[in-house]
C-alpha cells in the first residue's frame, strides 16, 4: 500500500467583517481532512470604508483576535500557516503600519492580496468541489462572490471562463456609503438599487448576452440568506421566494430584523444590500434560482497549499482558467486572436527548447504565454508606440491569480516585446528587483523572436521550430516554404537583445 503523506496546516481570512481560520490536514492523496473551522467578528471593515484609515481600537482587535488564533494553531500543531488579507485592510491607507504592528504583537505574517488573488483562490475551490458537474460549466455559469468591500462576478460557458471582473459594490461598503440616505427617503432599497445598478451599467449587456442558465452563490453573504432560509442540506434558493424575501425586508429597521430572523446586528445591516446584490445579478441569468456550495476562500487556500506541497498535478487546470481570462481581456482591446496565438506557440516553442540558457521555471513560462497574447493590447490606444501603453493596460488590469508583483513582471516583458529595449532611465523597469529585471529580460528576449516570426502576421513559421547548438551560436531550425525575407530581417535585428542577455547568438537556417 502506497505511503500516504500528511501534513497540518492552517488557512487564515482577515476579512473586512470577519476573522477566518481553517485548520486542515492536507493528504498526498488529495485529500483534505478539516479539523476546525472558527470565525470571529471584526469592525476593520467599517474602519476602512469610512475613514480610509484603521484606528488603534480595531488594531488591538485584530491582534487579540489572532492570538487566540496562534494559541489553537500550536494546540493542533500546525507547521505551515497562511494567512491573508482582502479588501478590509488592502485599502486602508495605514495597512503597512497595521501589518508590523500585527507582526511585532502575534507574529503572524499577513499576504495581502489584490481581487484577482481572492478570485481565483475561491474558483479553485469551487472547481474542486463541483468537480464532477461539468454540465454546469457546459451550459453556461454566472458565479457571483459577494464580499464586504466588492464583488467578483464571473461567466463561465462552454466549460471555459469566459469573463470575470471586479466590483466595489461589496454588502459592508454599500452600507457604509449609503447608511447615511436611509432616514432621508422612505424607499432606501429602491435607492441601493439605483446605486447597484449605476455601477453596473456598462456591464449588463454583455453579461446578459451569454444566456447563462447556472447562477452560482459565493460569499459570507449568501450563507446569511441560507440560513434564514432554513435550507439544510439543500443549498439551494429559488428566484420566487428571493423576490418575497426582499420584498418582506426592504421596509424593516435593522432592529427588526434581527427580532423577526435571530440574527445579530452585524448580519442584519448586511442582509437588504446583500439580497439586492443577489437579486440584481439573478434577473441577469435564465437561472430559476441560486445555488449555493459549501466553499470559502480558505478552502480554494487549502487547495493551494496542496497543489503546491503535495499534489502539483492540480495546478494545470487552474492554469486553464488563467489562460481563459487573458483572452478575454485581450477580445477587450480588439487583439488580432490570429496572431497572439501564433506568437504565443512560437514563444512557447522558445522557450521549451532554450531553457539551457535561462533556467526559468513553469511560473515563468505562464508569464511569458500571458504576455505573448496581450503583447498587442497597445495598439488598442496609439498604433505607433504601443510598448508604452501595453505596459499601462496590463498593469491597471487585474489578471486572475497573479499577484501586483507578478502582474507588474508580466506588464514589463510586454512593454519590450518591440523594439524598446530594457532601460534604468524606465521606472516600471528601474524599480523591480534584480530577480525581476533578470525575469522580464529573459522572457521580453523570447517574446522578441517570436514576434519577429511573425511579423508580416500570415504565419509563414511553423511552430514545430528545430534548435540546435553550436559553440555560442544557436540554430532556429525553421520549416517554411514561403519567401521569409521580412521574418528574417526581423529575426537578425532582435537576435542582439537575445545574445546579450542568454549569451548565445539565434541564428535561422531555412530548412527548405
Amino acid at each position: 500500500m502506497e505511503n500516504i503523506h500528511r501534513e497540518t496546516v492552517a488557512a487564515l481570512d482577515l476579512g473586512a467583517n470577519f476573522f477566518r481560520m481553517i485548520i486542515a490536514e492536507i493528504n498526498s492523496d488529495g485529500s483534505i481532512n478539516i479539523l476546525d473551522d472558527l470565525q470571529k467578528n471584526t469592525s476593520l471593515g467599517r474602519d476602512t470604508f469610512t475613514k480610509r484609515r484603521i484606528g488603534v481600537e480595531a488594531i488591538y482587535e485584530t491582534c487579540s483576535i489572532l492570538d487566540g488564533f496562534v494559541k489553537l494553531m500550536k494546540d493542533y500543531g500546525v507547521k505551515f500557516y497562511w494567512a491573508v488579507s482582502t479588501s478590509g485592510i488592502r485599502e486602508a491607507e495605514n495597512r503597512e503600519y497595521v501589518l508590523e504592528q500585527i507582526r511585532v504583537r502575534t507574529g503572524i505574517l499577513i499576504e495581502v492580496i489584490n481581487t484577482s488573488q481572492e478570485r481565483f483562490l475561491v474558483f479553485k475551490a469551487l472547481r474542486d468541489k463541483i468537480e464532477n458537474s461539468n454540465e454546469i460549466y457546459n451550459e453556461g455559469a454566472m458565479i457571483l462572490n459577494i464580499g464586504s468591500g466588492g464583488i467578483e462576478v464571473s461567466i463561465y460557458n462552454e466549460g471555459s471562463l469566459k469573463f470575470t471582473e471586479y466590483i466595489k459594490i461589496g454588502s459592508l461598503r454599500l452600507r457604509e456609503i449609503l447608511g447615511g440616505l436611509e432616514s432621508k427617503t422612505l424607499n432606501f432599497s429602491e435607492v441601493m438599487t439605483e446605486f447597484v445598478e449605476s455601477r453596473i451599467y456598462t456591464l449588463r449587456n454583455y453579461l446578459e448576452s451569454y444566456k447563462v442558465k447556472n447562477f452560482v452563490g459565493l460569499g459570507g453573504s449568501f450563507k446569511f440568506l441560507l440560513k434564514i432560509y432554513a435550507a439544510g442540506e439543500k443549498r439551494y434558493i429559488s428566484r420566487e421566494s428571493l423576490s418575497d424575501f426582499l420584498n418582506k425586508i426592504k421596509n424593516m429597521t435593522t432592529k427588526r430584523i434581527c427580532e423577526k430572523f435571530d440574527i445579530n446586528t452585524e448580519e442584519a445591516k448586511l442582509l437588504l444590500p446583500s439580497t439586492i446584490i443577489v437579486e440584481t445579478f439573478l434577473n441577469m441569468t435564465l437561472a430559476e434560482g441560486v445555488h449555493v456550495p459549501k466553499i470559502s476562500l480558505r478552502h480554494g487556500m487549502l487547495i493551494d497549499m496542496l497543489s503546491k506541497k503535495l499534489d502539483p498535478s492540480k495546478k494545470r487546470m487552474f492554469d486553464h482558467d488563467i489562460i481563459s481570462s487573458v483572452w478575454y481581456i485581450g477580445k477587450k482591446y480588439g487583439i488580432d486572436k490570429e496572431h497572439s496565438e501564433r506568437v504565443k506557440d512560437l514563444s512557447l516553442a522558445i522557450f521549451d527548447k532554450t531553457k539551457r540558457f535561462h533556467r526559468l521555471g513553469n511560473r515563468e513560462r505562464l508569464f511569458l504565454e500571458i504576455a505573448a497574447i496581450l503583447h498587442d493590447v497597445g495598439k488598442y490606444v496609439n498604433l505607433n508606440e504601443d510598448g508604452f501603453y501595453c505596459y499601462n493596460i496590463i498593469y491597471y488590469e487585474e489578471i486572475l491569480g497573479l499577484s501586483d508583483k507578478n502582474l507588474n513582471v508580466v506588464a514589463n516583458v510586454v512593454r519590450y516585446h518591440g523594439e524598446e529595449m530594457p532601460s534604468l532611465s524606465h521606472e516600471n523597469y528601474k524599480s523591480l528587483n534584480f530577480t525581476d529585471k533578470i525575469i522580464v529580460s529573459k522572457l521580453a528576449a523570447i517574446l522578441k523572436l517570436a514576434e519577429a516570426l511573425n511579423i508580416s502576421k500570415k504565419n509563414k513559421i511553423d511552430n514545430n521550430i528545430d534548435i540546435s547548438i553550436e559553440d555560442r551560436n544557436v540554430y532556429f531550425d525553421l520549416d517554411t516554404y514561403k519567401d521569409c525575407t521580412l521574418e528574417m530581417w526581423s529575426f537578425k535585428n532582435n537576435g542582439e537583445f537575445f545574445e546579450e542577455v542568454m549569451g548565445v547568438k539565434p541564428i535561422i537556417k531555412i530548412k527548405n
